[in-house]
C-alpha cells in the first residue's frame, strides 16, 4: 500500500521548511535509514531520514519551495502502484506545478502516514544552498573546498563524490588549506542534587523571582581601616579580619537605619530590633549563611572567635540549624578571591544583602594630588517591596563613614 511522507516539525518555532535538494528520485528503491532530502528550517539545514521501504512514486515540491508542516513531500509504495486517489482529495499548494503539485493529506484520510526522524546535516554555512550529496560535502569539509568552486557533474549539477575526488585543489583561487581533526570522547557525569543543594536553590529562587531587586553601589576608602586593623592585630595578638570589621560596622549602621534591618513576611513587614547578621560560607555542597546574634553589641574579638568557629563547623558540616536561623541582615564577601564587585540575591526573609569586594590598591585623588590608595567596592541588593534607593544609600553612607573612619566604632 502506498504511504504519504509528510514533512516533520524539525523544532519548536518551524512552521515550513525550504526543500535544499532532493537525495532520492521517482523509480528509487529506498530503506528504512535512507536520506529523502535536505530541508532548510527555521534554525538549521536538516537531513529527512526515511522509515518506509519500498519505491519513491511521486515527489510533491520542487527544490527550494517552502513547504508548511505536515504538508505531503512524497509518496513511496509497490512498483505501478496507485497513488493518485491519495493526492486527489487535497487542494494544489502555491507555487507548484501541476505535474510536481505537492498535496496535503487531510486528517480524514486513510492513508497510512509515516514517521520520520531528523539528523543535522553537515553543510558549510556559505554553501548550504548547494545541490551535492551529503557524502560530498563531507568529503569538501575534511579537504577545506569551497562547494562553490565546484561543477557538479550529477543530475541537475549536483556535487557528487567523483567531483570532489577529481577536484583541483591548485587551481587559482583556492586556498590551501589544512584542517586538523581533532578526535576525542566526550565524557560527563551526573551528580545527585543534595537536599541542601535543594533548599538553596527553592529559597533563592522564590528570593530572585518574587522579590523586586535593585542596586546600590558605592566604594569605599579603606586605608584607615587597614592601618588599625594591622595596630590592632599586633597589640592583642588577634587576627581581625577585614569581614570582621565590616560585620560588627554593619551591625552599628543597621542600628540607625531599621527598614534595612527588616523582614517581609507577605502581609505585613516585621521591622526588627535586634541584629541578626548572616555570614556566607561556601560549602562542598552550597552556601550556609551562619548568624552572628546582636551583632551590634558585640566587640570585634568576639566576632572573629564566632566566624571562625562557624567556619570549621560548616566545613565538617556540624553547624545545627540554630546557627544558621533567623537572620535579619546578611554579608556576602568574595574579597579574598580577588573578586573586586557583584551582586547577591537577598537571603530571605531579609530585605538586604550587601556583597563585599576585595581591598584594591589603586591611584586615588586626595587634596587636588593622585596618590596609592585602598578602596573597596560593596553592593546593596534591595526588595523595593520594603527598602526605597534613599533607605538604602543612607545606610551605605553610613557603613561608608564607619569603614573609613574606623574610630566611629568605639563612640
Amino acid at each position: 500500500m502506498a504511504v504519504v511522507i509528510r514533512l516533520p516539525k524539525m523544532s519548536d518555532t518551524m512552521e515550513e521548511g525550504v526543500i535544499v535538494s532532493w537525495q532520492v528520485k521517482v523509480g528509487d528503491k529506498v530503506a528504512p535509514g535512507d536520506i529523502l532530502a535536505e530541508v532548510e528550517t527555521d534554525k538549521a539545514t536538516m537531513d529527512l531520514e526515511n522509515y518506509e521501504k519500498g519505491i519513491i512514486l511521486h515527489l510533491n515540491a520542487e527544490e527550494g519551495t517552502a513547504i508548511p508542516v505536515d504538508a505531503a513531500i512524497a509518496v513511496v509504495g509497490e512498483k505501478g502502484e496507485d497513488y493518485q486517489e491519495l493526492l486527489n482529495a487535497e487542494a494544489q499548494p502555491s507555487g507548484s506545478t501541476p505535474e510536481k503539485a505537492a498535496a496535503v493529506v487531510s486528517a480524514e484520510s486513510s492513508a497510512p502516514i509515516a514517521t520520520m526522524e531528523v539528523a543535522p546535516a553537515t553543510t558549510d554555512k556559505d554553501d548550504s544552498r548547494l545541490k551535492a550529496s551529503p557524502l560530498a560535502k563531507k568529503m569538501a569539509e575534511d579537504k577545506g573546498i569551497p562547494l562553490a568552486q565546484i561543477s557538479g557533474s550529477g543530475e541537475g549539477g549536483r556535487i557528487v563524490k567523483r567531483d570532489i575526488v577529481n577536484f583541483d585543489t591548485s587551481a587559482p583561487g583556492i586556498p590551501d588549506v589544512v584542517v586538523e581533526r581533532v578526535y576525542g570522547k566526550e565524557s560527563f557525569e551526573e551528580v545527585p542534587v543534595s537536599q541542601m543543594r535543594k533548599t538553596i536553590a527553592k529559597r533563592l529562587s522564590e528570593s530572585k523571582f518574587t522579590a523586586p531587586h535593585f542596586y546600590l553601589n558605592m566604594e569605599i576608602r579603606m586605608d584607615r581601616l587597614m592601618e588599625a586593623r594591622a595596630h590592632i592585630n599586633e597589640i592583642t595578638g588577634s587576627k581581625i579580619s577585614v569581614n570582621d570589621v565590616i560585620v560588627k560596622s554593619c551591625g552599628i549602621a543597621l542600628r540607625k537605619h531599621p527598614m534595612v534591618n527588616a523582614s517581609w513576611l507577605g502581609d505585613k513587614i516585621r521591622i526588627n530590633h535586634h541584629i541578626h547578621i548572616g555570614v556566607a560560607m561556601a560549602v562542598e555542597e552550597g552556601l550556609l549563611v551562619p548568624v552572628v546574634r546582636f551583632a551590634d553589641q558585640q566587640s570585634l574579638t568576639s566576632i572573629n572567635q564566632q566566624v571562625r568557629a562557624f567556619s570549621v563547623k560548616a566545613q565538617n558540616k556540624k553547624l545545627q540549624p540554630d546557627d544558621w536561623t533567623g537572620n535579619t541582615f546578611t554579608v556576602s564577601n568574595l574579597g579574598m578571591f580577588g573578586i573586586e564587585d557583584f551582586t547577591a540575591v537577598i537571603n530571605p526573609p531579609d530585605v538586604c544583602i550587601l556583597a563585599v569586594g576585595a581591598v584594591r590598591d589603586v591611584p586615588v585623588v586626595e587634596n587636588g594630588e593622585v596618590v596609592p590608595g585602598k578602596v573597596m567596592k560593596v553592593t546593596l541588593s534591595c526588595d523595593h517591596r520594603v527598602v526605597d534607593g534613599v533607605t538604602g544609600s543612607k545606610f551605605l553612607n553610613t557603613l561608608k563613614q564607619m569603614l573609613e573612619e574606623p574610630l566611629m566604632l568605639l563612640v
